[in-house]
């Protein structure tokens, strides 16, 4: 499967030059009469302001509804910024936080785009996750190096004990560790053979959590990961060891308070979401967790049609599938997608040789291209309706 994870060093271009944000994007007002969507038919800004927003709808049903983003791009894009202040009430940046955005050296922390998106935030009063404080795919070349490597330990604490600490009583949660379970890697834990295992071994995970609450109490701790959503062998046994690294790390007395499914989710699938999505998901909220969907998009390269219309519906219908069995769930309190506009969906960037639909852009997230909103858009505001809390 062709991963985001392989392109975070390319979109660190945009970020480098990244200053300080300037003015506050502009709250889109006012609301007109809601034209139904139609397959294909995209939407008009006028459909989705004010309390037709995906922001008003989700906080009816007590959801926090939000999406990743580019920093770099709220201050160079205002059509960019000014969705996102009007769908918006939660963002996590894509790269920005993550170890090679943020520790270019072991002596260096770059804030200013965390600090730039908490200025925007604040002023349209938006909350920000943090995202991510481990993950074996965002590992700087720095740290591997045999003068470094000898320190993981004491690096890897000082690391998260200093993010934290930055953006300490501003931050909503943080995904402190990222994709810690693989069972293919053969241990009867699930762990999978990272850079921290191999370095720290299994307990890195407990302390990045403890040292996460040590820096910031107030931040929702979470451990995210991926995998879980259909009724199939594969996400069954991943189901099967996230439960027990969660059950471990509550007897243990880990401070965790959520986990996160990151909802990177296929259209035109053999099988289906339900059961075992719906089982997993109660099995984490008796354990005293929130659920979070961090990371909710469609991967449409299943569908066979090149016609937009019925891709779209399909797309749709995807999204509608798995938020009406995900949303059952009372332990889940915010849903974001990764990134809003097909302009910017990481699903675009993987080598064309490995892509099923190479020459035909992807279609996957609410909003097109040009920001109109799409079926994809009606479709998660009508399950955020749907919703019985």
């Amino acid at each position: 499967m062709v991963s985001r994870r392989s392109f975070v060093a390319a979109g660190l271009k945009g970020t480098a030059a990244l200053g300080a944000l300037s003015m506050a994007s502009p709250l889109l007002t006012g609301c007109v009469h809601h034209m139904a969507p139609h397959a294909g038919l995209l939407g008009s800004l006028d459909d989705v302001k004010g309390r037709r927003s995906l922001r008003a709808h989700a906080r009816k049903k007590g959801l926090l509804s939000g999406s990743a983003v580019h920093v770099d791009k709220i201050s160079t894009d205002p059509e960019y910024a000014r969705v996102l202040s009007e769908q918006c009430d939660i963002l996590v940046p894509h790269i920005e936080l993550k170890w090679v955005g943020l520790r270019p050296a072991r002596d260096q922390f770059n804030f200013a785009p965390g600090d730039a998106l908490l200025a925007f935030a604040d002023r349209n009063h938006i909350h920000v996750r943090g995202h991510t404080l481990c993950w074996h795919e965002s590992v700087p070349d720095w740290i591997k190096l045999p003068e470094n490597a000898k320190d993981t330990r004491q690096l890897f604490v000082e690391h998260i004990r200093t993010v934290c600490k930055h953006f300490a009583g501003r931050m909503h949660s943080w995904d402190v560790v990222n994709e810690a379970i693989l069972p293919k890697d053969g241990r009867a834990d699930g762990l999978r053979k990272s850079f921290w295992f191999e370095q720290m071994g299994p307990e890195y995970i407990d302390l990045a959590f403890h040292t996460a609450r040590a820096a910031d109490p107030h931040a929702l701790l979470t451990y995210n990961d991926y995998g879980v959503e259909y009724d199939n062998e594969d996400d069954g046994a991943r189901r099967k060891q996230i439960l027990a690294l969660l059950r471990g790390m509550k007897q243990r007395g880990v401070p965790l308070d959520a986990f996160g499914i990151q909802s990177h989710i296929k259209a035109a699938q053999p099988y289906t979401i339900g059961k075992g999505l719906s089982e997993f998901m109660e099995s984490v909220q008796q354990m005293g967790l929130q659920i979070y969907l961090t990371e909710l998009d469609v991967n449409e390269d299943d569908i066979k049609t090149d016609d937009v219309a019925q891709r779209d519906a399909e797309i749709a219908k995807t999204y509608r599938q798995f938020l009406d069995v995900a949303l059952a769930n009372p332990a889940v309190k915010l849903v974001l997608t990764w990134d809003f506009s097909d302009r910017f969906t990481w699903l675009n960037n993987g080598p064309t040789h490995q892509r099923k639909q190479p020459n035909r852009p992807q279609r996957s997230l609410p909003f097109d291209r040009d920001y109109r909103p799409k079926e994809a858009f009606f479709a998660i505001r009508d399950a955020y309706d749907a919703r019985r809390v």
